[in-house]
């Protein structure tokens, strides 16, 4: 199973439509604290709708709490700042990708310390990041169709006519 990471976030919309991918997808979502909110706020509900109670979510208490409890974690770090683009790594079927904070990303201290595995969403002209939310679907759904979307719905079906 997939994992993806969110270290310190701080707007609960963008959490609560990560963590409705994440249950479309079959992942774990993991929270880093401090969080930029509470858990049960209205928001962060309503940005998740009714799969809330469906998420496989953890908190931590910080960064160290969950390299602990997550000793063989293989942790891929999106970032503006990195030289690989997020397509040219191979995940494996229980890699974590981790987000930072929407105002600052993940701190550089950690970064340096993980070159390797840091990754970007390429973009155009000046435009400093995307919203939260659409980069991890972005690179959650990367890692899933490497993984042949394993465990997946793969068939669509319409409502109310047939093809």
């Amino acid at each position: 199973m997939l994992n993806i990471v969110l270290h310190e976030p701080e707007i609960p919309a963008n959490t609560g439509n990560i963590g409705r991918t994440c249950v479309a997808a079959g992942a774990r979502l993991h929270l880093i604290e401090p969080l930029g909110f509470r858990l049960d706020e209205k928001s962060l509900k309503r940005a998740g709708m009714d799969y809330w109670y469906k998420l496989d979510v953890t908190t931590y208490i910080d960064y160290e709490d969950f390299l602990k409890r997550n000793p063989k974690a293989k942790i891929y770090m999106a970032t503006t700042k990195a030289p690989k683009i997020y397509t040219e790594v191979s995940y494996e079927p229980d890699a974590y990708i981790m987000f930072g904070k929407e105002s600052a990303g993940i701190p550089e201290e950690i970064l340096v310390q993980h070159k390797e595995e840091c990754i970007r969403i390429p973009m155009s002209g000046d435009i400093r990041s995307l919203n939260l939310s659409n980069s991890v679907s972005i690179v959650l759904y990367e890692a899933l169709r490497q993984n042949q979307f394993s465990g997946m719905n793969l068939t669509g079906q319409l409502h109310r006519l047939s093809w």
